[in-house]
């Protein structure tokens, strides 16, 4: 995964993330189908029935919107960088190099030097 894109690696965390949610959700409307079937009235069942049904419905609206969200992300990542990669670079014409001023520490001790003879 060290080289892979980092689009495909947003990808695979937003399915991974899916499956999760999805997996959660089931075992939440199994637990509420369970407790239906355990009811001791008719109405009471029916709710637990509703609560099954719709925990599965809004689990599956979150995971549109994540799936959803994440592809954005990946397909504006992966658009950012071709753009990056086709965009050409200024390149700078290097300047020749002047010869550089004697400092004026060195004049100093070579004036010091004279003056010491």
């Amino acid at each position: 995964m060290a080289d892979a894109d980092l689009d495909v690696v947003i990808r695979q965390l937003a399915r991974q993330l899916h499956a999760g949610l999805m997996s959660r959700a089931k075992e939440r409307r199994d637990r509420f189908t369970g407790l239906a079937a355990k009811a001791k009235g008719k109405e009471t069942g029916t709710r637990f029935k509703m609560m099954a049904k719709v925990t599965m419905e809004q689990a599956a609206a979150a995971a549109r919107r994540l799936q959803m969200s994440a592809d954005n992300v990946a397909d504006s990542y992966a658009r950012a960088m071709r753009l990056a990669a086709s965009t050409p670079v200024e390149v700078k014409a290097e300047k020749p190099a002047k010869e550089k001023p004697v400092k004026k520490a060195a004049k100093a001790k070579k004036a010091k030097a004279k003056k010491a003879k």
